[in-house]
């Protein structure tokens, strides 16, 4: 599993890219970020209309005030097989 975080413009603008280079889904897999709020996956590697197997994807996640890798945050994350996860920040909706 490979992850980094692709910073925006502004502080509060992130995307976090997971890659599963294993043929096996990971669920309960935990990746740090920097921020808290929501977490929208934008693209799934896995989706059908890629070609993939339709493996479920994480739709809009919390992150939780759980530290990992660092940071003061963390999402626990369902990875499909052989896929790569993009998520943007969205912040602290309503």
């Amino acid at each position: 599993i490979i992850s980094f975080l692709r910073k925006g413009r502004t502080a509060d603008s992130a995307v976090l890219v997971v890659v599963n280079l294993t043929p096996v889904p990971r669920p309960d897999y935990r990746v740090g970020v920097p921020q808290p709020g929501f977490w929208d996956e934008v693209l799934n590697s896995d989706s059908r209309e890629y070609g993939g197997s339709g493996y479920p994807g994480q739709g809009r996640i919390e992150a939780e005030p759980v530290s990992w890798h660092g940071r003061s945050y963390s999402l626990n994350l369902t990875l499909p097989p052989l896929a790569i996860v993009f998520l943007k920040h969205e912040g602290e909706l309503p």
